[in-house]
């Protein structure tokens, strides 16, 4: 079991003072290419693993949007790390709507 979590939102100022919606889907290609569990959120997106690997997946969000020819990006970054293991689907559980039901209001 992976004993970190991290929740990322970017914030990418871009080249043109554009949309930031196609830097910030370019930011979970990102994410989704590094293989590991990860859930989208309204306003940032949630990884599980290892910290060096998550960390490593930022940096490399990072590496995409100065390719893509943002002169600044913010990252803000949440970390739980647990030595006996953390998990996204064990810490909201309990919010989970029940099988065959909508979602909670």
């Amino acid at each position: 079991m992976a004993r970190t979590l991290l929740s990322v939102q970017i914030l990418p100022r871009t080249p043109d003072g554009g949309d930031v919606i196609p830097y910030v889907d370019r930011a979970i290609e990102v994410i989704q290419a590094s293989g590991l569990p990860f859930r989208v959120g309204p306003l940032e997106t949630t990884m599980e693993g290892e910290l060096d690997e998550l960390l490593a997946v930022v940096a490399r969000m990072n590496e995409e949007m100065v390719r893509m020819g943002c002169p600044s990006v913010i990252h803000q970054i949440k970390i739980y790390h647990n030595t006996e293991g953390a998990s996204m689907n064990e810490l909201t559980r309990k919010y989970d709507p029940p099988a065959g039901g909508g979602e909670s209001k």
